[in-house]
């Protein structure tokens, strides 16, 4: 069978104004993906150029394939579960910045070059003190970025109009701001002159930016299947869900460089991202961390066994508008529509989302994720939220075991044994604590300020309530708690 390559393709050339750290999954089903919908609509015209910013790893795939790839989008759109294929041609090359500096390191020189994505994953941003400008090249991702734009500052000569608009996608608060910090660490640790520091702040634009869609990547179970129905061999197929959500926040309006959203991508430009931050973690992440335990111990397994079962179904429609949607800040309209979206994505039949992969550190997943919804709430309403309150009463149930094995605590659902995954002392906490009486239990859950960052049993009603819960929990089992109360 033909390898996916230019000639199948047809593409066509277009000027390098990307740079793009990274060329894994996620990048390659969001941003080249976008960028190839604007090219093919007009707006953009560039192509990417991916460097590999690790020593291991193999670009041999992509050179094999001329960096064409095939992404398929996988979910529910109009009601009804679809796939979708794209031929992917947005990418012009792929560099090793190890075994091929020289060629890396001349794309700082490049007059058409405009951006620089990254995606190093959260220990990618960090400042190295070690790192050095002599290195080729050097060892952190920050490094390699402030030695790659003094680069092109020098062969520019300053120039105002050769800056970079960087984007990191990096799943970190305020990626943009503690790049930035990294970048200006190195100059000064690096003693690099003070007209490059000075065009960083007036030519370059840092921005920071959130991003949402599930890539599942490679399908390995199907490719063989996939290559047959596509005709052609494609050893870089992506998998990923329709939905996407790009929000890039910038002191500069850079819209009109970056027309993503004038192709009809999901790109939000703004100068706070932050409403945009919150409306995620609370709702699809706190939604998630709300219903997986209860869920997990009324017998499922995955995010859409959960959603097909009415009850559950009801409990997260409800948490999320009854009880997270008016505390936030956005648009009523706003929310809605991306909660009706996030509910889409839960009923998506081709993402199996294990609810004990889920439930991985729920005791911090809770406190970002669910307790300001519980809190503001609270505070907004003058009563307790009765489906987020009852979640953490199934927080509690599902964190209950005594035995400690191979860094997990050992539940118990149906008589079958499941691990519970997190930090050493939270797991022995909940070893000591969760066989005692329910009164005892809950008071020693609630009062646990290293959980909570406060005590939680001067709210209003707050122990009783769980403590109420916890115990039906405890005698009619989780689905007949959950039947009692919100059936």
């Amino acid at each position: 069978m033909e390898v996916l390559n230019r000639a199948r393709t047809g593409k066509k050339e277009r000027p390098v104004r990307v740079l793009q750290f990274g060329e894994g999954n996620f990048l390659r089903a969001f941003v080249d993906y976008m960028i190839d919908i604007a090219n093919e609509q007009g707006k953009f015209d560039g192509d990417v150029v991916l460097v590999k910013p690790i020593e291991f790893g193999s670009l041999t795939r992509f050179h094999d394939q001329e960096c064409q790839y095939t992404v398929q989008l996988r979910g529910i759109v109009d009601g009804k579960a679809e796939r979708i294929n794209r031929v992917v041609t947005s990418v012009a090359d792929a560099v090793d910045a190890y075994t091929e500096y020289e060629k890396y390191a001349s794309y700082a020189k490049l007059d058409t070059l405009r951006f620089i994505v990254s995606n190093t994953t959260e220990a990618g941003i960090v400042y190295d003190e070690t790192d050095r400008l002599e290195f080729t090249p050097p060892k952190s991702y920050p490094g390699k970025l402030t030695k790659f734009l003094y680069e092109r500052y020098c062969h520019f000569d300053g120039a105002a109009d050769k800056g970079l608009i960087i984007l990191p996608v990096e799943l970190i608060d305020d990626n943009g701001i503690h790049l930035r910090e990294c970048v200006q660490k190195l100059a000064a640790l690096w003693e690099l002159p003070e007209g490059f520091l000075s065009w960083l702040d007036t030519a370059c634009v840092f921005t920071s930016t959130l991003v949402d869609r599930i890539v599942t990547g490679y399908p390995a179970d199907e490719a063989e299947q996939l290559c047959e129905e596509f005709g052609y061999q494609d050893q870089l197929i992506v998998t990923g869900e329709p939905f996407a959500l790009w929000v890039i926040e910038s002191p500069k309006d850079i819209s009109g460089e970056l027309p993503l959203k004038e192709a009809g991508l999901p790109v939000i430009f703004t100068d706070n991202q932050k409403p945009y931050k919150q409306r995620k973690v609370r709702i699809l992440n706190g939604a998630h961390t709300s219903f997986v335990l209860a869920s997990y111990l009324c017998g499922h397994d995955t995010v859409l066994e959960s959603m097909e079962d009415p009850l559950i179904c009801s409990f997260v429609k409800k948490t999320i508008y009854d009880e997270v949607i008016p505390t936030l800040t956005l648009p009523k309209e706003d929310l809605a529509e991306f909660a009706e979206a996030v509910i889409t994505r839960f009923f998506n039949p081709y993402v199996k989302h294990a609810l004990l992969s889920i439930s991985l550190n729920s005791v911090s997943k809770w406190r970002a994720r669910c307790m300001p919804s519980f809190l503001s709430y609270a505070k907004k309403e003058g009563k307790l939220p009765k489906r987020l309150t009852f979640s953490l009463a199934a927080l509690m149930a599902f964190y209950t075991g005594s035995e400690i094995r191979d860094k997990a605590l050992i539940g118990s659902r149906d008589g079958a044994e499941y691990r519970i995954m997190d930090d050493a002392a939270v797991l022995e906490f909940f070893a000591a604590h969760s066989g005692e009486h329910v009164d005892a239990y809950t008071e020693a859950v609630l009062s646990n300020e290293a959980f909570w960052g406060e005590d939680l049993r001067w709210i209003p009603g707050a122990k009783a309530a769980v403590a109420l819960y916890l115990t039906d929990i405890r005698t009619l089992g989780m689905r007949g708690a959950l039947e009692k109360y919100f059936g």
